[in-house]
């Protein structure tokens, strides 16, 4: 299990390379580790740029993340493998409002750390995968204060309109982020169904919403 140290250098991490800054411009046929790596050298070059995401600005990150994040990442397929085996269940409406939720719980969650955004160095290690593969995890370092922290990408090659190599999971020192919320979710949809899931991450959305919270 990560302690409070470990898991603020993650979330710092986390934000700085995948979930916040990240620019809509990329290419169809750009490898996925060319990505990642593009990517988090923006992202990091970004978040020092602007003082406001540093202090975390949630109005501006929430503009930021649809604006330049969402057509980096699988969304609705990291959504419903967190949801798990209720998501088929789940009508259009309710799943909408799934994404609308996960969304804020991850990105609140993580806002406090863009503030140790400062000195990291991102590291890609070489991709070992097919040329014909249409899932890959990449893998990367980032380097800074303390020891290197771990981070791996699971990506997928979508076709069609927009096609390119999209994010659907992290892990973060052996953490799946997905996973990390599925169970927590189950034991939700199990008490009190999809509309209790969807209640109960609004709620936490709204309490760390509160003046005080980050």
């Amino acid at each position: 299990m990560m302690n409070r140290r470990s898991l603020g250098r993650a979330a710092a991490a986390l934000v700085a390379t995948s979930l916040l800054g990240a620019p809509l411009v990329r290419a169809a046929d750009e490898a996925p580790d060319a990505m990642i790596k593009r990517l988090s050298e923006e992202t990091l070059a970004a978040i020092r740029a602007d003082k406001s995401i540093q202090a975390g600005d949630i109005d501006k990150i929430m503009a930021l993340v649809d604006s330049k994040i969402m057509p980096n990442v699988n969304f609705r397929r990291m959504t419903a493998s967190a949801v798990g085996p209720a998501w088929r269940q789940a009508t259009p409406q309710q799943r909408q409002r799934l994404q609308e939720e996960f969304k804020q719980l991850l990105i609140r969650t993580y806002s406090g750390a863009l503030s140790q955004v400062n000195d990291q160095t991102i590291s890609v290690k070489p991709l070992r995968a097919s040329p014909d593969d249409k899932e890959v995890v990449v893998r990367s370092e980032v380097r800074g204060r303390g020891d290197p922290i771990q981070l791996e990408y699971r990506m997928e090659k979508t076709p069609g309109e927009g096609a390119g190599w999209k994010i659907y999971n992290l892990n973060v020192l052996g953490v799946w982020l997905v996973d990390t919320y599925r169970s927590q979710f189950a034991q939700e949809v199990n008490a009190n169904g999809i509309d209790g899931l969807i209640t109960a991450l609004a709620a936490r959305n709204k309490a760390n919403a509160a003046p005080g919270k980050s």
